[in-house]
């Protein structure tokens, strides 16, 4: 797998890059810290308890406000594998799907530990945070897709039946890379999410999603990014629930006024990966601000943490970290892990030569400590 050039980073660029980085991780964790206080109810049951408006503010969820899900955990480990990439690239090896596909094994064996395995050449800090090793009600295809390290394919998928949002919702930092091309960002993201998720509307939703988050951190508009992504889809085979999702969501945009029912009705009510990013994309498109987006991504019968992830992604790449509800920043769990990933993968992103490039030597780089080449 090859990319275009490196990008030339001036200050500026850089400064913003960084905002839109720390924006896209910590708007999907806010989102995702948001819906799981709804996980489980539904709409009636929302407004009921919360009033007409439903859920507006975080609630206790897995035994503490601010509490995130397993989306939040596998994006932080996506994040951490296109590092690894990156740091593998000066070796000769280069090929980011084996990278991230290990991340994702390091986040599964989270799931199946008590603690850091201390034994593992490849552990790197991130999978040294205890507070990820927290089960999250991680969707069950995930599971057993990262059962072994077999290596799934578009062609041999694992789990080809699965079509829900358990790939969808790690796979916005893919498109971070805004030094790649659209057709390399959304390849990637599909090939990713093939090794849990078979069914074409997930992972090609996995790729749709991707494009969009390339697109607006190059400065488009969403409108503008989604039909690149649309751009992208077409000759790929199984492409048309995810290309009448995108466009039932443009559409909606000019039917009237945002509410629940309309969220409901592009997909949200129900697991499906196409649905659930038609809804996202629609929330980001109509949100007044964050706040508004994220309470509209949230309010309904179906996996609110799912459409609160994706929507807090696509808000925060679109406007910035500072963009984000102070308050719910600073309750979210893990913050500070969160942080700290963005801006690794960031300085990877726009300084990583000088970080581990010839002539760095190995046993003088704490990166290569932290992202282990091995």
């Amino acid at each position: 797998m090859t990319t275009t050039a490196a990008v030339v980073w001036g200050r500026t660029e850089q400064q913003d890059f960084r905002s839109r980085v720390r924006g896209c991780l910590l708007g999907g964790a806010v989102g995702d810290a948001l819906g799981a206080g709804a996980a489980g109810r539904s709409l009636e049951e929302l407004r009921a308890a919360h009033g007409p408006e439903g859920l507006t503010e975080p609630v206790p969820a897995h035994g503490r406000r601010g509490a995130v899900t397993a989306a939040t955990q596998m994006s932080l480990f996506t994040v951490d594998g296109l590092i690894r990439a990156h740091v593998r690239r000066d070796t000769g090896a280069w090929h980011p799907p084996t990278d991230v596909h290990r991340a994702h094994l390091r986040w599964a064996a989270t799931q199946r530990d008590w603690g850091p395995d201390e034994r593992r050449p490849d552990l790197g800090w991130l999978a040294r945070e205890e507070w990820l090793y927290a089960r999250r009600d991680p969707a069950r295809s995930c599971l057993t897709g990262l059962g072994d390290e077999v290596l799934g394919t578009v062609d041999r998928p694992k789990n080809p039946g699965a079509a829900d949002s358990g790939a969808l919702v790690r796979s916005a930092p893919f498109g971070l890379l805004v030094g790649w091309e659209p057709q390399l960002v959304c390849q990637l993201a599909v090939e990713c999410a093939a090794q849990t998720h078979g069914d074409p509307a997930a992972y090609l939703s996995a790729g749709a999603l991707a494009v969009v988050v390339h697109g607006v951190a190059r400065g488009d508009s969403v409108e503008g990014a989604v039909r690149t992504a649309l751009e992208q889809l077409a000759p790929r085979s199984g492409h048309q629930p995810v290309t009448d999702a995108l466009a039932a969501a443009l559409a909606a945009v000019r039917q009237g006024t945002p509410d629940a029912e309309r969220v409901t009705a592009l997909g949200a009510g129900e697991d499906r990966a196409d649905g659930q990013l038609a809804a996202a994309v629609y929330c980001a498109l109509v949100g007044e601000d964050v706040r508004h987006g994220l309470r509209l991504a949230v309010n309904h019968d179906g996996p609110s943490a799912a459409t609160g992830t994706l929507t807090g992604a696509l808000l925060g790449v679109l406007h910035g970290e500072t963009a984000l509800p102070p308050a719910w920043v600073a309750e979210l769990e893990g913050r500070g892990t969160v942080l700290e990933l963005a801006d690794d993968f960031a300085m990877e992103m726009t300084q990583g030569g000088a970080l581990h490039g010839p002539g760095v030597a190995e046993s003088a780089s704490g990166w290569l400590a932290r992202y282990p080449r091995v």
